[in-house]
């Protein structure tokens, strides 16, 4: 083992268990933040559909009249304190994701360095831009909201709202740092699995969490990522079923044996635990003998030439 490999290893251990930790942590907050989120908007009031074409077919300029959307603001002040929490909880759920991916990361260029060495700070990016997204629209929409209510409640005053800083540099961000973060999912996990730190299982289902931060698909609860996040902190702290992979052990580039070769192994381990006898070796044919049977017309050849 090389001094580089070695000091590679030392600083993995260093770091393993904030790294499991973060990557546990990250889901669960991840988790509890999206659970938050759709239990307090549940009751959400809607304004009718009916109601606004009614608006609309009347004569005259609307922008002075009271705004259908009133109860809705009033429903976000209400509940403000909780969506801010849920917010903040967010936001530190990203930035343990950008932590535990980076720690991957590390881990995987040291073995691959195929690995672009600008994606490994790329979750880093991602994750900190999406925290900082996060936190910008809930206190920007908090005190837009505030704005709101506190003037004419008029449609004009709700259609400013839209217009509010924070807000439209929170949007600018959230697709910034979505499409880093999921480049990130997508590098990492692409050369991890490569390099044998992640089971072809676990580095195909980061590869769809990477692709989902980007295009989210199902479930507004993100199902996939927090179990992917929980199997990296139990792989990283050394409690996945079949054991570390041999890549952490190493220091060096170990991929991952095939599904074939995974029974192959389980079937030689269960026959060396029985004591059954080894496999047979393939039967060694005598030197200049020769391997097949002889038609009997080669032999009159062979006699006529003797004569």
């Amino acid at each position: 083992m090389s001094v580089q490999t070695a000091d590679q290893l030392a600083w993995e251990a260093e770091r393993r268990t904030r790294a499991g930790a973060a990557a546990i942590l990250a889901a669960l907050l991840t988790l509890a933040a999206a659970l938050s989120s759709a239990l307090v908007f549940r009751d959400i009031p809607r304004s009718g559909l009916i109601d606004s074409l009614e608006r609309a077919a009347r004569p005259g300029r609307l922008g002075g009249v009271h705004s259908l959307r009133v109860a809705l603001y009033q429903f976000y002040d209400d509940h403000a304190a909780a969506i801010l929490l849920g917010s903040v909880a967010r936001a530190i759920g990203f930035l343990a994701t950008g932590f535990a991916l980076v720690y991957l990361a590390r881990a995987t260029r040291a073995r691959r360095v195929e690995l672009p060495r600008p994606a490994v700070y790329l979750p880093y990016v991602g994750a900190g831009v999406l925290a900082l997204q996060s936190l910008l629209s809930a206190f920007g929409t908090n005190a837009a909201v505030h704005d709101f209510l506190g003037g004419p409640r008029t449609v004009d005053a709700a259609r400013d709202l839209t217009g509010n800083g924070l807000l439209v540099l929170g949007s600018v961000l959230d697709l910034a740092g979505r499409l880093a973060l999921g480049a990130a999912f997508v590098l990492v996990c692409m050369n991890a699995m490569r390099a044998g730190l992640l089971t072809r299982f676990m580095g195909v289902l980061g590869i769809i969490v990477g692709a989902l931060q980007v295009i989210p698909l199902g479930s507004p609860l993100p199902i996939v990522q927090v179990f992917w996040l929980l199997a990296l902190g139990a792989l990283i702290l050394g409690y996945w079923p079949s054991g570390l992979p041999a890549a952490w052990r190493s220091g060096e580039a170990v991929p991952w044996p095939s599904s074939q070769e995974l029974r192959e192994a389980r079937r030689a381990e269960q026959e060396r635990r029985r004591g059954g006898p080894p496999a047979p070796e393939p039967d060694e044919e005598p030197v200049g003998v020769p391997a097949g049977p002889q038609h009997p017309s080669s032999k009159k050849k062979k006699r006529k030439r003797r004569h």
